[in-house]
């Protein structure tokens, strides 16, 4: 009888997650389904991931969160190798929005055993490849000023205390340059391939992460306005509702800042720049993934019925392909 596929599974051993001893326990019950590489350091998990694509792998998996897969999707990126995905992370946004089920590790390894492939868009923030979202600024400080130690002892807790610190500190001015020469004016920005956000919240009402284009909020308001609206424009359905902030899909985009501003990309910081180049990279990236995503939740299905009015995101340019 022929064997099922063994994979190469790269995770990270270290990460705090609230799955760890679950996922220890399925990867070691699945043992030989895998032939796993543990990391022991940040960039470890790219530079593993582009070996295997390099031997002409064709499937790499990543076991972990959104940081872990971020890093493997560096590697894989301009390859034609796929991604297989096993959502161990607390968040797990990237699984969420594929419709991987990121509830049930099984159900997650049957969907990789299925074979279906799904080819999405992968952009870049001056080099580094996204698949669901970055942001430059106020978020990206966020991020910047949680530290591993907060985080292992607080968890999504240390990520609410950073906020409030951030909030405080004089926001800087960025002028936004889209791929038709407009330009807008803000204090943060966030650019969605897909729609969620965070985990549950559609942020990105109208993303779509195979149409090559990117939605980008501009915030004008700085500060507990910018939280505030972000909330309420949540709660309505939509961060595009708010007066305070500008909804665009483009194909592309510069941001350029008064001063070097922190940026990240799927929730992981890439660094400090006073200008961002956001573009789409050569090549499309391979996912193993269902047909369609998840049944959506009770507040999506609310909103649905409610057939709440927005803002339509205005259009920059056609497709180019």
């Amino acid at each position: 009888m022929e064997q099922p596929r063994r994979y190469p599974l790269i995770f990270n051993p270290k990460a705090r997650s609230q799955k760890g001893g679950r996922t220890l326990r399925f990867l070691m019950k699945h043992a030989d389904r895998f032939a796993m590489y543990a990391t022991k350091h940040a960039g470890e998990a790219r530079v593993l991931a582009a070996d295997f694509a390099a031997r002409g792998e064709p499937v790499v998996i990543a076991a972990g969160g959104d940081g872990t897969l971020n890093e493997v999707v560096s590697g894989l990126a301009g390859t034609s190798t796929i991604l297989g995905v096993i959502p161990a992370g607390t968040m797990n946004v990237f699984a969420r929005e594929m419709g991987i089920p990121f509830d049930s590790l099984e159900r997650a390894l049957a969907v990789i055993d299925s074979g279906h492939i799904r080819e999405i868009d992968l952009f870049e923030a001056n080099g580094s490849p996204f698949v669901q979202m970055a942001g430059v600024g106020f978020d990206a400080r966020v991020i910047e000023e949680t530290t591993w130690e907060s985080k292992k002892m607080l968890g999504p807790l240390a990520y609410l205390l950073a906020a409030v610190k951030v909030l405080g500190e004089k926001p800087p001015h960025m002028e936004v340059v889209f791929a038709d020469g407009r330009r807008e004016q803000g204090v943060a920005v966030l650019a969605g391939n897909g729609s969620l956000y965070g985990g549950q919240f559609r942020l990105f009402p109208n993303a779509d992460n195979h149409d090559s284009m990117l939605d980008v909020i501009v915030y004008k308001e700085s500060g507990y306005k910018l939280v505030l609206d972000s909330l309420r424009g949540l709660a309505l359905g939509g961060i595009d509702l708010m007066e305070s902030t500008s909804y665009v899909q483009t194909e592309g985009f510069t941001v350029h800042a008064d001063r070097e501003v922190p940026v990240e990309v799927d929730g992981e910081w890439a660094g400090r720049f006073s200008e961002v180049c956001f573009k789409e990279t050569a090549s499309r990236l391979r996912v193993l993934a269902p047909d369609g995503p998840l049944a959506g939740n009770f507040v999506e299905t609310l909103m649905s019925l409610l057939q709440w009015p927005r803002r339509q995101p205005e259009p920059l340019t056609a497709r180019s392909r």
